[in-house]
């Protein structure tokens, strides 16, 4: 493995991507925080590392943009060397159902979610094969509230996700670099914060667990994933979900 671990995490500024940015800190890493309009709060997370005597910086991109994940990866090596820990974890929301999905919240959903995903690994397997170590973990953004009616779009960015991570893994597995997803349950984040407390205890009655699960419960299983401890976990996709899916 290389000397200096560096992780760079998309969608770092809230939620599970600041809970995974704050983690692989604690444990050593040299963090990119990346954000797209969240610029407060991911400027915030890297002074957090700071703080903890870890190195941050927070770096703004469009992950849906391979242009800018081109100038990201750029900067975040000029700053802080070669990434060799990439966490993909951006997403957004765009609910709807297919005879009123516009085509944008298609491409939008389908860009931001899955080949966010494409143009990260890209930029990340040749510095990493180059230092025959490395790991991508893609995080997805479709948890225990989608995948049903007016959320084909999401399904879609999965599967694809699912595909992508295993064909990658196939691809590089004997060159010292792992390739696995988490695909996270019902999260207290922003995004579940929204919801009703009458539909928040439905979906917490369907939970063998009997709680939702934090932001560090997706983090700590990322920072695993992102160790030495891991290098024999290739292609999977594991579920952080109190057991809904079982």
């Amino acid at each position: 493995m290389t000397d200096k671990k560096v992780a760079l995490v998309t969608g770092a500024g809230r939620g599970i991507g600041r809970a995974v940015a704050l983690e692989l800190a604690r444990r050593g890493c040299a963090v990119a925080v990346n954000y797209s309009r969240s610029e407060g709060p991911a400027m915030e997370a890297a002074e957090q590392i700071a703080a903890m005597g870890g190195e941050a910086f927070a770096v703004k991109a469009n992950v849906a943009d391979g242009a800018e994940v081109k100038e990201m990866f750029k900067a975040v090596t000029e700053k802080l060397g070669a990434v060799n820990i990439l966490v993909c974890n951006a997403g957004i929301t765009k609910d709807n159902l297919l005879m009123r999905m516009k085509e944008s919240e298609w491409d939008e959903v389908i860009e931001t979610d899955l080949s966010s995903l494409f143009y990260c690994a890209k930029e990340a397997v040749r510095p990493m094969l180059k230092g025959r170590w490395g790991r991508i973990i893609a995080i997805s953004s479709v948890n225990a509230l989608r995948g049903g009616a007016g959320q084909c779009n999401y399904a879609a960015a999965k599967a694809g996700m699912i595909g992508f991570v295993k064909s990658l893994a196939r691809e590089i597995a004997a060159k010292g670099i792992t390739v696995n997803a988490i695909a996270p349950g019902f999260i207290e984040t922003d995004m579940t914060a929204v919801l009703s407390e009458e539909l928040k205890a439905k979906f917490i009655e369907s939970i063998p667990a009997g709680r939702a699960g934090s932001p560090q419960d997706v983090a700590d299983l990322a920072a695993f994933l992102a160790s030495d401890q891991a290098s024999y976990l290739q292609g999977q996709v594991i579920a952080v979900d109190g057991g809904i899916t079982m």
